[in-house]
């Protein structure tokens, strides 16, 4: 696992307004997460979006509907678009492939409405299909509203839609991926740099997407490939572009790191004592004669210490489960003294796995103080009861 809470605090010291930090790093191969903060939490993705607008545009050129060398018209209102604009005129025309570099580099905004009204007939359209496309591609938590990623408070994505998006984008479209790539495009007697500084600054990277509003921050998605591995990272909410660029660069440092012959696992460790969260302990051995409470007294009713516990999360895969276990421990040492960090994997025939994050071992009373203490932290947690190995959620 990568530790990345000193490194995220370089990024979320002082977030822009309404932004949330989030970041992701995966083995693009297998799909395994290296990495993960925040990941499923629903950000805007700004001009991360024109990944979508793109994977349909590269759709529509292998289905037919589209052609490079095809000239798109410029409507009233795609030439009324706001910045950043490659500044087409009402009427103006422009081939498909000027069309893909202009997004790729310039994320041009005029140009977006441009490609989503030639195949969708409005922009309102296109964005159905994008959602529709989404949720084929398993972007559970993406809605889109616009091809462009200009503001609008439906429009919302995850780090880990966006790194399934990216995917997608490599796996499905691998013909048309080198334009993401593409350093710079001229169009008009303008050059336009691409605005992904890690291409000609980080040694791999071969795309993909940056995106900036005000209620974002500096989001981007990065691909690399190294020594026949291909990492794909995803931050969102970045301070700036440069902070951003060195906590994506730093991320994918220990990601390509993990990789390395003989590396540790990167997905889920035991805490150790060097761990900076409260040093979690095995509960303690009962003694081998405990003392018989008298009848009537004041421990008549109370169960062994160590048969309690709580569940402090249910996700799709295991990193978060742990995480979420090891925050409720650092939340509420005091409560959660004595107890194991967990992760507990459901499984059910035809469904997809579930691993629920517990805090194990501990005495009732403990329990239910550590939940007191974590819902006033606004933190999930469920008090349970283990008995004969078997799981029983509390009444409460």
């Amino acid at each position: 696992m990568i530790v990345a809470t000193a490194v995220a605090a370089v990024l979320v010291t002082a977030p822009p307004a309404q932004a949330k930090y989030a970041s992701l790093i995966l083995d693009a191969d297998s799909g395994r997460v290296l990495h993960s903060v925040n990941a499923d939490t629903r950000n805007y993705p700004a001009s991360l979006t024109k990944m979508m607008t793109l994977y349909l545009v590269f759709d529509a050129l292998e289905d037919g509907r589209l052609d490079l060398d095809q000239r798109l018209v410029a409507t009233t209102r795609a030439a009324g678009q706001p910045a950043s604009r490659l500044g087409l005129q009402r009427g103006e025309k422009i081939t498909v492939e000027e069309a893909i570099l202009a997004l790729v580099t310039k994320s041009a905004n005029d140009v977006a409405t441009v490609l989503a009204e030639t195949l969708a007939g409005s922009e309102r359209n296109f964005a159905l299909v994008m959602t529709a496309k989404a949720r084929k591609l398993g972007m559970a938590r993406t809605t889109f509203r616009n091809a462009s990623g200009l503001p609008n408070r439906g429009q919302l994505s995850t780090a880990r839609d966006m790194a399934a998006l990216a995917r997608a984008l490599l796996r499905d479209h691998a013909r048309y991926y080198h334009y993401f790539s593409t350093d710079r495009f001229v169009y008009a007697g303008a050059t336009h740099t691409n605005h992904n500084e890690l291409l000609t600054t980080y040694k791999g990277t071969d795309g993909i997407k940056t995106g900036y509003i005000r209620a974002s921050g500096f989001n981007l998605v990065a691909s690399v490939k190294r020594d026949g591995r291909r990492l794909v990272g995803v931050i969102f909410g970045g301070n700036s572009p440069n902070a951003r660029n060195r906590l994506m660069k730093t991320l994918l440092d220990k990601g390509f790191a993990s990789l390395a012959p003989n590396a540790p696992l990167p997905i889920v460790r035991r805490p150790t004592a060097k761990t900076n969260i409260a040093k979690v302990k095995k509960p303690p051995r009962p003694p081998k004669a405990p003392k018989v409470a008298k009848k009537g007294g004041p421990d008549a009713n109370r169960r062994p210490t160590g048969d309690w516990g709580i569940q402090v999360g249910v996700y799709k895969t295991r990193q978060p489960a742990y995480e979420i276990a090891r925050k409720a421990v650092a939340k509420a040492p005091d409560s959660l003294r004595g107890g194991r960090v967990t992760v507990v994997l459901l499984e059910k025939r035809n469904r997809r796995p579930l691993y629920r994050g517990r805090v194990l071992g501990i005495a009732k009373t403990q329990a239910y103080q550590a939940c007191r203490v974590l819902k006033r932290h606004r933190m999930h947690c469920m008090e349970l009861r283990m008995t004969d190995d078997v799981t029983v959620a509390s009444a409460n």
